[in-house]
């Protein structure tokens, strides 16, 4: 049974991505979706076995808790899926001052972006099989640190990192593993993070289905990387040029910190 998992999917690319996957990968037998927000996913499921007829099993649960990997591992353990593409897109994020930002939500953004990624990413590696493709939502902001978005960019920073590392390890067993970094998508995410200073970064907004078409493409070209827009890819360019120092204090000037 051929299955692709996609996380964070009741809103912005995960909800993109697993629109999409069905579609992109014509032999999946099954689409499974993770969030938190189970009505959501249901409506979400209805949608695509109609629109495409892959069947879509939810799983919903709080990916900074236990009970969602322990319904996932007793399911992946009864099917043995042949697991074709995991998604990790589950993440959130909060601008402003670290001293500024609730200590808890903070631990949060770690907790999710950091943690469960590479908890669900454990879970599924021994379905991974030859030609399988992991997809883990980085961002822009994983270029450089970013004063005024500080936790989010350096959690971002680890899946980044992760994933290039993970990529070479997995190399051998056929495997590739893509860390997308979009700048501002439009999507729900600023709701709740709030929005950061600063006009040219609403006009560098992009639409969520290019960035999500992009990154399968690049997935499927075995890239290592998926950056959307000319802006972004100049941004990667010029973190890589100047120190560290230079572009926080750079990016400290954007966000008016």
């Amino acid at each position: 049974m051929r299955v692709a998992i996609v996380t964070g999917a009741s809103s912005g690319m995960g909800k993109e991505f697993s629109r999409e996957i069905a579609h992109f990968y014509k032999h999946l037998d099954e689409v499974w979706i993770v969030a938190r927000r189970a009505e959501r996913l249901k409506v979400l499921a209805d949608r695509i076995e109609k629109r495409t007829g892959t069947l879509v099993r939810v799983f919903d649960g709080d990916l900074a808790k236990d009970s969602v990997y322990e319904k996932m591992k007793e399911e992946l353990l009864r099917r043995r899926p042949d697991l074709r593409i995991l998604v990790n897109c589950a993440g959130f994020g909060k601008t402003g001052r670290v001293q500024e930002i609730d200590a808890g939500e903070q631990l949060g953004i770690i907790d999710v972006n950091c943690r469960a990624l590479t908890r669900m990413t454990l879970l599924c590696l021994p379905y991974l099989s030859g030609g399988s493709r992991i997809i883990n939502a980085a961002s822009a902001a994983a270029f450089a640190p970013q004063p005024g978005f500080a936790v989010y960019a350096a959690s971002k920073a680890y899946v980044k990192s992760f994933s290039y590392a993970l990529g070479e390890e997995m190399k051998e067993r056929g495997i590739y593993v893509t860390a997308v970094c979009p700048g501002p998508v439009d999507t729900e995410f600023f709701l709740r993070s709030g929005e950061l200073p600063g006009e040219g970064r609403q006009l560098c907004r992009s639409d969520v289905k290019p960035v999500v078409r992009k990154a399968l493409l690049d997935s499927a070209a075995k890239r290592q990387i998926s950056v959307y827009g000319a802006p972004m890819k100049a941004a990667r360019i010029f973190a890589k040029l100047l120190p560290d120092a230079a572009v926080a204090a750079v990016m400290k000037q954007v966000n008016h910190i």
